[in-house]
């Protein structure tokens, strides 16, 4: 049996980055505290969407090994993970979600127009991400993006369901169904849980530090994570062109989500009032996705370079 060779330690280039990675991370976390706002959109959006999906599904093979052995590959699995962008990116989600449930809430509340049309501004810009990774459209790509925009588009259509003290049961399952939402662009898991009528109670259990509540909540996440992050990864493996033309459709149907104006049974209506300020606000929006793609360009290419100078 081949030894694993230890970790190296962490590169210059690594190192530099870390400050960037806790904020990527503090990014996905806010995305996903606030409802029609995909974490998953964030993540391909800073460049960290590929890691994170290939790091989960290396945690969850080596989760499996420890079961089922061997025991020998958990380490293997586990050395494969970035832990260097993982780890920070994982630090600056969790404080922004203890933060965001504080804080963001409440400010989406008192003022829901706004609000939205900055999402929408952000998530018209986020479009660019996906659509540039397919490549290259062909016409059973577009249909396949239309089917998956008008299936987005009557999910975020639907009433949201009256919230009530569930059991930790109902918890945890709509747990497992949200964390997908972490992975998948274009989804939201936060709306998803504020469909379903758990948005506010888990938003008050993280505040309060409810840890019957997290910790059925986190139960759920795991498993439901553990059950589809690998599928996920099977798909942009085998089908990636297909998966993200899927996500290309979704995020674009779940704009209809961060419409400005609409009412709380979620019917569209023309824009009305003061109109000016909402639309700056949507650009502003929109000009926070394009500094962002701007930033990770530059680094990128700056890692590149640094990585051909290593070379010659």
């Amino acid at each position: 049996m081949t030894a694993t060779a230890p970790p190296s330690p962490p590169s210059s280039s690594s190192r530099r980055r870390l400050p960037a990675d806790v904020v990527r991370g503090a990014l996905i976390g806010s995305a996903e505290v606030v409802p029609g706002v995909s974490g998953g959109t964030l993540a391909l959006v800073t460049g960290v969407y590929e890691t994170l999906i290939g790091g989960a599904g290396h945690v969850v093979t080596a989760a499996r090994y420890a079961v089922t052995g061997p025991r020998s590959q958990v380490r293997a699995e586990l050395a494969l993970v970035r832990w260097s962008v993982v780890v920070p990116v994982m630090v600056g989600m969790a404080a922004a979600v203890l933060v965001g449930s504080a804080v963001l809430e409440p400010v989406v509340t008192e003022h829901p127009v706004g609000s939205r049309a900055v999402f929408f501004g952000l998530v018209v810009a986020s479009l660019a991400v996906p659509a540039r990774m397919v490549g290259r459209w062909s016409p059973p790509l577009l249909l396949v993006a239309v089917v998956a925009a008008v299936a987005a588009f009557l999910l975020t259509g639907l009433p949201a369901a009256s919230e009530r003290d569930p059991s930790l049961l109902v918890v945890a399952v709509a747990a497992a169904v949200a964390i997908c939402a972490l992975v998948l662009p274009g989804v939201s898991g936060s709306f998803l849980l504020l469909t379903v009528g758990l948005y506010e109670p888990t938003l008050r259990a993280v505040a309060d530090r409810d840890l019957a509540y997290v910790g059925a909540f986190a139960v759920g996440a795991v498993v439901g994570l553990g059950s589809f992050v690998r599928v996920l990864q099977h798909l942009l493996d085998h089908h990636r062109a297909v998966t993200l033309a899927v996500m290309t459709g979704l995020m674009a149907g779940s704009l209809r989500a961060l419409w400005p104006w609409q009412d709380e049974d979620r019917v569209l209506a023309a824009p009305g009032g003061d109109v000016l300020p909402v639309v700056l606000l949507a650009v502003a929006g929109a000009a926070l996705v394009v500094v962002l793609l701007l930033v990770e360009d530059r680094l990128q290419r700056r890692t590149a370079d640094v990585e051909d100078a290593r070379v010659r």
